[in-house]
């Protein structure tokens, strides 16, 4: 099955209500966990934009965030629970945003252009199995609509991967 990504020049929640859908096509009956993160990831960084200046997936590895299928420059490959923005979302397995990651303590510096960063823990069937990172080259850059739908997009992942191989 062919699919094919199409987002319009929409504010930021029509763009969400747009792209859902998409990826929930995108990812029906497909089973391999890496291809499926892959298409989703790059599917929002066409939907975000020049607003995400780095989009991806960090999964949950032997008790450490190992790097997963993203869009953007080289990253941070291995980040410890509790470390950073991404590790902080995952040890509390709640969404973090933050709207200047100056002054985020224990913030790791992956790329200097970071200025804003939004993090979704991952969790499937009470275990926590990675977190979507979304960074820009923006201050406040994201917002509690980011939230609302990327903690939406997660969740649609999280009920798919019971399936996924």
């Amino acid at each position: 099955m062919e699919s094919f990504v199409s987002v319009s020049a929409l504010a930021s929640k029509e763009r969400y209500e747009e792209i859902i859908p998409q990826i929930e096509s995108l990812i029906a009956g497909e089973r391999d966990t890496t291809a499926n993160l892959a298409n989703v990831a790059a599917a929002l960084k066409l939907a975000l934009g020049a607003r995400a200046s780095w989009l991806g997936f960090y999964l949950l590895k032997r008790g450490e965030l190992v790097v997963g299928p993203f869009q953007g420059k080289p990253a941070c490959v291995r980040i410890a629970l509790g470390k950073g923005v991404c590790g902080a979302s995952a040890e509390q397995r709640k969404t973090l945003i933050v709207p200047d990651v100056n002054k985020f303590p224990g913030h790791i510096f992956c790329d200097p252009d970071s200025k804003s960063e939004i993090v979704v823990p991952l969790i499937c069937d009470g275990d926590l199995f990675g977190v979507l990172d979304v960074d820009s080259s923006s201050l406040n850059a994201f917002d509690e609509v980011d939230q609302q739908y990327l903690q939406r997009i997660a969740d649609i992942i999280s009920h798919r991967m019971k399936s996924w191989t």
